[in-house]
């Protein structure tokens, strides 16, 4: 036997080598789009990513293997199509979870969110806040970590969203007003010092709630698809902003890019509390819904599930309708406002915001384009969010943007 080496096979092992380099480099933009819904088969992954057929295959192998997606290579073929069907990708069923944390006027919740922005499994909901941050993060946390303990699932972080400005990068909490905390609370550090605390694997991230909503959107709601996109929410106090650009959430220079609740919509109004006076913070939140209707906020629910259901089951109380059209038309002052400056291919609107839209769509809409050049040049779709937890799995979403980034790295 000749001691020297085939050609072919030394051939055949480069090409080997090549295809398992290209394959890893691919392995989080594969995830990525699976992960978003944006290649449901191995054909779609294929063309997405620009490699061989060969090699998408070893990627959708390689994060099967991670325990992150399912391959199902035998599918049904669709009535009426022709030839073998493409392997199906699916985010596993069983894959390992985010810890999702969210902070609010009224409460906090803690949930774990699988990829595809599934929520796997919820903490029963908190109503009571105290003062003192570390507290709320620590039940938070543990509430967190007996799901964890309940379902076996293996975590790859945590994410925390808060209504505050969250500046950048020491994570500091600039303006949770409508928490009681302390302005420049470290949430950031509570919260990762929390979540070592309770044993839980994996990096800890916090940032503002509407921020965490768009990003949420955009991956998995009504913002998939779009280039521009702009986030206008209230909760359950105050309203806030976000902006994606090009799939990334613009975050300015310190993370305080989008401070749109701070928007003067009436000259006249109501004092606000950055020193200013009719912004939509306190215009077009549920208090200002509230008062404008001349209903006096009861203590048994939130003033966001107080403001549903005054719309829901009052809308022909001629009180109510007038706060509603007041409402919208300071609502779509400040939209109109934000278009001319940024000019997004879409909006989006949570909270109470998407419920004046359901009340009146028409008229938010008539509004913003009135008021604004581009939209009287062919108007900005106005939509709801689509997703009933967008805070929490955009929370998530941070805990899962390292596995996105580098699957191997960060499971391997």
């Amino acid at each position: 036997m000749s001691g020297k080496a085939d050609p072919r096979m030394a051939g055949e092992g480069t090409t080997s080598r090549t295809r398992l380099e290209r394959g890893r480099g691919a392995l989080g933009p594969a995830l990525e789009l699976v992960h978003t819904g944006r290649a449901p088969t191995r054909a779609v992954l294929t063309a997405e990513l620009g490699v061989t057929r060969a090699t998408a295959g070893a990627v959708a192998a390689e994060l099967e293997a991670l325990g992150l997606i399912r391959v199902d290579a035998r599918p049904g073929a669709a009535a009426g199509s022709q030839g073998r069907p493409s392997h199906r990708l699916a985010v596993a069923d069983d894959g390992p979870v985010a810890l999702a944390a969210q902070v609010h006027a009224d409460g906090f919740r803690a949930a774990l969110v699988g990829l595809g922005g599934r929520i796997v499994a919820t903490a029963p909901g908190c109503e009571v806040v105290d003062a003192d941050p570390a507290k709320v993060l620590g039940s938070v946390v543990e509430a967190g970590a007996e799901l964890l303990r309940e379902t076996g699932r293996r975590c790859v972080g945590a994410g925390l969203a808060v209504p505050s400005a969250v500046a950048e990068p020491e994570g500091l909490a600039l303006n949770p007003l409508h928490l009681a905390w302390p302005a420049g609370a470290p949430v950031r550090r509570i919260f990762a010092e929390q979540v070592r605390a309770a044993g839980i694997e994996g990096p800890a991230f916090a940032a503002n709630d509407v921020n965490l909503a768009a990003l949420a959107e955009h991956r998995h709601g009504a913002g998939r698809g779009a280039r521009d996109l702009l986030c206008v929410a209230t909760g359950h106090r105050g309203v806030g902003g976000a902006l994606v650009l090009d799939g990334r959430l613009h975050m300015g220079s310190s993370g305080l890019a989008l401070e749109v609740g701070h928007l003067a919509v009436n000259p006249e109004g109501r004092p606000c509390h950055c020193g200013s006076r009719g912004c939509l913070d306190v215009e077009a939140d549920p208090l200002a819904f509230l008062t404008a209707a001349g209903r006096e906020p009861g203590p048994e629910v939130s003033l966001l599930q107080q403001s549903y259901d005054l719309i829901r089951d009052h809308y022909t109380d001629p009180a109510v309708r007038t706060a509603t059209e007041a409402l919208i038309d300071r609502l779509g002052l400040g939209l109109a406002g934000l278009v001319n400056i940024l000019n997004p291919d879409r909006i989006i609107l949570g909270g109470l915001h998407r419920a004046l839209l359901d009340a009146d769509p028409e008229r938010l809409r008539a509004v913003v384009a009135d008021r604004s050049l581009w939209g009287q040049s062919g108007g900005v779709p106005i939509l709801p969010c689509g997703l009933d937890h967008n805070s929490l799995v955009g929370a998530a979403e941070l805990a899962w943007q390292p596995v996105l980034d580098d699957p191997l790295g960060a499971l391997g």
